[in-house]
């Protein structure tokens, strides 16, 4: 065998070196990457609901403010209605279905946002006594004030007179109060049953099935009552024969505290001026079908009519002016909610984003336990008195001839 130079043999062996390493290389696994970590799924919070706040008592400052109370969100559960929860707050049906256009009464949706207007302008008469803006269909109680602390508003949804039995207006005073009352119907009620086809009895006894409720306060005015019902989704409705419906647990509580010879004052205002924080603000509501008044081709000199003369006054001494097409834009499609008119415009939508969303339960202190099932209407019943409302109102709104 031939033996090689001592340098080729130093190459050839760093030859075989280089290529053990070269082909070493080549049979390692590549390093693996670390996988990355998935990123967190972020669940956003769910939304924290406060204490829903009670709607019916109020301290107020007469002198410097004319607007009572909050407005407020809460989510309907799967099986509410609108009308159940306007109860629970202590609203009528017109005044929770106003806010909420578009919405379907008896099915509004599992986690639907419902506006609840729980924020009212006090009606422009005397703050005495027992004052009901037929418009508004609502009721508020001034009681006798205390020397030496702010006046106390009690306010309650109240239903009215239908179509061809309206509620009347002006002033009268309460005569007695009784519980547990028997009905007389009146020859005429009998009559519009019987066209009914019911035959409605002479006399109802008091009990369940007695329109009157419990409770009722005999006026100076003959055959009107304040009174409770058997039937409670009928108040915020037009559902009555001029006489004033309250829930059961409000007109109990009525009963408790208002003396007889308490005077009451009927007005029709469906839009009510008040100050608030300094400025002027606007509540728009739904003109009763029946109103005389042509709202619609004079609706600013009515609008000026109805200013009060503190509101006139603070209007020139604060040389504030009121923004009239901010006025006619509420009015046209009014939502029961309490508006800024004077310096800064406050929108629809800025009040209900600004609202607090509170849970959807009976607020403390409400008169209300949600215990009386029995006196429940069934959706059908509500239904057919909206139904009925509706009918009169299409009726009333037909020109005569």
């Amino acid at each position: 065998m031939k033996h090689l130079p001592v340098s080729s043999a130093v190459l050839l062996s760093a030859g075989l070196a280089i290529a053990l390493v070269v082909s070493g290389c080549a049979t390692v696994a590549k390093p693996v990457q670390a996988t990355p970590e998935p990123a967190p799924v972020i669940v956003p919070p769910k939304p924290r609901y406060a204490a829903p706040i009670d709607s019916h008592r109020f301290d107020i400052d007469a002198a410097t403010d004319d607007v009572i109370g909050q407005v407020q969100v809460t989510v309907a559960s799967k099986a509410d209605t609108l009308p159940d929860i306007a109860r629970r707050f202590n609203v009528g049906y017109e005044e929770i279905v106003r806010a909420n256009p578009g919405v379907d009464p008896w099915l509004p949706g599992e986690g639907r946002e419902v506006v609840v207007p729980t924020q009212f302008i006090l009606p422009g008469a005397p703050r005495e006594g027992l004052v009901i803006n037929i418009a508004a269909m609502r009721v508020f109680y001034f009681p006798p004030r205390v020397a030496g602390s702010k006046q106390v508003v009690y306010t309650h949804p109240i239903g009215i007179g239908k179509v061809g039995w309206s509620t009347p207006e002006g002033t009268t005073k309460t005569l007695s109060k009784q519980k547990d009352p028997v009905w007389h119907p009146p020859v005429s009620v009998r009559k519009e049953h019987k066209e009914n086809g019911e035959i409605l009895p002479a006399v109802v006894p008091a009990g369940p099935d007695n329109p009157l409720g419990r409770y009722k306060f005999t006026l100076g005015w003959p055959s009107y009552l304040i009174h409770g019902t058997n039937k409670p989704y009928g108040v915020g409705l037009r559902s009555s024969h001029g006489c004033i419906r309250l829930y059961p647990e409000d007109i109990e509580a009525f009963y408790k505290m208002i003396p007889n010879g308490t005077p009451v004052h009927v007005v029709n205002q469906p839009f009510v001026f008040g100050w608030h924080e300094g400025q002027l603000y606007l509540q728009a509501l739904s003109v009763l079908e029946d109103d005389p008044r042509d709202w619609k081709n004079a609706q600013k000199k009515l609008l000026q009519k109805s200013f009060t003369p503190r509101i006139q006054q603070e209007l020139k001494a604060r040389n504030e002016t009121v923004n009239w097409d901010v006025v006619a834009r509420i009015t046209h499609e009014p939502r029961g909610l309490a508006l800024s008119v004077s310096r800064g415009e406050t929108t629809v939508q800025s009040l209900i984003a600004s609202a607090p969303r509170v849970e959807n339960r009976i607020p403390a202190g409400s008169n209300w336990d949600g215990a009386d099932d029995v006196a429940r209407q069934t959706q059908g019943d509500v239904q057919q008195m909206v139904s009925e409302q509706d009918q009169n109102a299409s009726a009333a709104a037909r020109p005569r001839t």
